[in-house]
């Protein structure tokens, strides 16, 4: 008994060291957000909001700021439909070659985002689409519909196959069936897919600073203004862009919790 106690309470100290590795640098970029001093040293300086008024005043950071949650919004949609697409097509069909299509829809996020960003530069210069927000949502819809795909196929997992088939003997033909059977079902891993794949797409770098030209996103912003500065409006920025990332993971996990807590009661 006490060795389980010893390992209960060792986990639960690793597991606190993990978040305060994690978060740690995250916490002190969002306390230096409001340190008067340029510099980020201790002890502070007094409490401001100069850095959130001048990225509040600054055009660029507004049309970066808008990009982002264009972006984030369309990828959103788009890789939600597409992993819906997906999961169902694993869960419902069985096929030759089946393993090789779910390789490649899983293919994306295990490429280096570098090596990713340089072909979809390529790409798209080659057909002319460089440069351009569509090239980013195209470009974030490829790397974030495996993660949507995943989760909606989870979800599909726990259903009763024979409840498709319930509707089809009751009348309901294919489409009506997915209507009125599967989506209501997915709606949770539906709306966490959404939001989840919205939050990838806000943070990612990467891509969109090879391919978004002069339509820059938050993330390029922060780059071209740490470049070869110490400018603590950075920190500012930065946690506009924690607040929204955490907001989405959070309603995503909750959706599901709570879906997941609701059914647990019904069949208790």
């Amino acid at each position: 008994m006490n060795s389980d106690r010893v390992l209960k309470w060792f986990l639960y100290g690793y597991l606190a060291l993990v978040l305060v590795f994690i978060f740690a640098p995250i916490i002190f970029s969002v306390i230096f957000s409001f340190n008067s001093d340029r510099f980020p040293t201790i002890p502070l300086g007094s409490f401001t909001l100069k850095w959130y008024k001048t990225i509040w005043q600054d055009p660029d950071v507004w049309e970066a700021a808008r990009t982002s949650l264009i972006v984030s919004f369309s990828v959103a949609s788009i890789a939600t439909l597409l992993g819906f697409a997906t999961a169902y097509t694993d869960y419902r069909y069985r096929f030759k070659l089946k393993p090789l299509y779910l390789a490649l829809i899983l293919l994306p996020p295990t490429i280096p985002l570098i090596i990713l960003a340089l072909a979809m530069l390529a790409w798209f210069a080659k057909i002319g689409l460089a440069g351009k927000v569509i090239s980013i949502i195209v470009a974030h819809s490829v790397l974030t519909a495996p993660f949507a795909m995943a989760i909606i196929r989870l979800r599909l997992s726990q259903m009763d196959a024979s409840l498709e088939s319930a509707a089809w003997n009751l009348g309901a033909d294919q489409w009506c069936a997915l209507r009125r059977v599967i989506v209501p079902f997915c709606r949770p891993a539906i709306i966490s897919s959404f939001c989840l794949t919205a939050a990838v797409s806000f943070d990612e770098f990467a891509i969109a600073w090879f391919i978004s030209g002069l339509n820059k996103t938050i993330p390029v912003i922060i780059l071209e203004i740490v470049t070869g500065n110490i400018d603590p409006q950075v920190n500012a920025i930065g946690s506009f862009v924690f607040l929204t990332s955490i907001t989405l993971v959070v309603i995503a996990q909750v959706v599901l919790m709570t879906r997941d807590k609701k059914e647990k009661v019904h069949h208790g």
